[in-house]
């Protein structure tokens, strides 16, 4: 690992609460004083951590936990309370929704502002100004004002605004949340190469999805301090986990519906996979999948199942509503799905089967599971799949019975 470009040790952010009621002269008094009208309000407490070049962390909490306040600190917005933020490289922000964006100013113009605070002479802002009109795609709209922008549009530019700067620590919250589907995959798909090419993400996220995509590491902010910070693919799990069992164990007031107060919380998530065979499977034989899904609205999800080698190299894919199919309501807030791939045809060699639950749109990813399984057998052929095939004593003109460049 190399240096760190990001870190933090025993950061903390107070708050001062005033009392709405106090007068002016006691007021300015008392905090003169130290006590009295004041309260603090602890946003963070004792966050340390650090992340080097190529390395990606995502943030997770529910509203009011800090993240956002995490965030404007490595950003340099806001300084810290006690502890220490240091950052090392050039930083590219994405936070609250049209932030550094004047709204009367056209698109435009914004752009090139946003370029001149971060201190690119006007040749350098001239030259990034197609690409990021390219990469936001929102047409004649760059010419309007910010404050007709919905809030997709706003997002396309900031994030084309930040990303061009080339920035060696990417910081977003929230940016996948916002747009259509066919801008989130091309977000995507600049973390993903921003990753390979040695950048450093911060990624604050209430995908799950999105979280074990793109971070290696997530921190589970709880109250303004860490609550479990590890590899993604375990935090994410026990928060959603913890969602759950906070919403069964809720007393909910009276009149208000156990359906009303899941999809408060908003999260799908799977609660059981089960492959069969389990582990090992022959060459060409049937792999059945069936599991459970916990529905916090009643409503029934997306399901996407995929395989992929090993070494994560796709192979297929296919979801239920490609395929016009519901998952089956077990109960009021629990879906089940079952999907047989009878003589699969994966040569020899170890694989993962992927499951990833989305919402019931299609659009946003909320769970994944995966499992690794194991095709045993003998094979002589490359690749990754057998193909029917069938060989011939020589080849057919379609046209003349011919043989292509030889006698009849």
């Amino acid at each position: 690992m190399g240096a760190a470009l990001l870190q933090l040790s025993s950061v903390g952010k107070d708050y001062a609460k005033v009392r709405p009621h106090a007068g002016r002269v006691k007021l300015v008094y008392d905090l003169l004083r130290g006590h009295g009208a004041a309260r603090v309000f602890r946003a963070l407490d004792q966050v340390s951590f650090e992340l080097a070049r190529g390395e990606s962390l995502g943030v997770i909490g529910e509203n009011g936990a800090g993240k956002s306040t995490l965030l404007k600190i490595v950003a340099g917005v806001i300084k810290p309370t006690r502890g220490t933020a240091d950052v090392r490289g050039r930083v590219g922000a994405l936070l609250e929704l049209g932030s550094g964006f004047h709204p009367e100013y056209s698109g435009l113009a914004n752009i090139d502002l946003a370029a001149a605070l971060l201190g690119l002479a006007p040749a350098e802002i001239a030259a990034k100004r197609d690409e990021i009109v390219a990469f936001a795609d929102i047409g004649e709209h760059i010419n309007d004002p910010i404050k007709t922008y919905s809030s997709g549009m706003v997002v396309r530019l900031g994030f084309a605004v930040a990303t061009a700067m080339q920035p060696e620590i990417l910081i977003t919250d929230e940016v996948l949340a916002v747009g259509d589907q066919s801008f989130q995959r091309k977000c995507v798909a600049w973390i993903e190469e921003f990753l390979q090419n040695g950048g450093t993400l911060l990624l604050c996220s209430h995908s799950m999805y999105h979280i074990q995509k793109l971070c290696r590491s997530a921190l589970w902010l709880k109250d303004g301090r860490i609550e479990r910070f590890g590899l993604a693919a375990d935090v994410a799990p026990a928060y959603l986990a913890y969602h759950e069992e906070k919403i069964a164990a809720s007393k909910r007031p009276t009149g208000t519906s156990d359906a009303a107060a899941a999809a408060a919380a908003g999260y799908y998530a799977l609660k059981s996979l089960e492959l069969k065979p389990d582990g090992s499977l022959p060459l060409c034989g049937t792999l059945s999948i069936c599991g459970e899904v916990y529905s916090p609205d009643g409503r029934a999800p997306v399901i996407l199942v995929g395989i992929v080698r090993a070494d994560d190299t796709p192979i297929y894919g296919v979801a239920t509503d490609m395929d016009g199919v519901t998952p089956w309501q077990a109960a009021p807030d629990r879906y089940e799905f079952a999907i047989d791939f009878p003589s699969l045809p994966l040569l020899p060699g170890k694989y993962l089967v992927r499951i990833h639950v989305l919402d019931p749109e299609g659009i946003r990813m909320f769970d994944t599971i995966e499992k690794p399984i194991v095709v045993t057998g003998e094979a002589r052929e490359f690749g990754f799949i057998r193909l029917d095939h069938r060989w011939n004593s020589k080849c057919i003109s379609e046209h003349d019975g011919n043989t292509p460049g030889g006698s009849p």
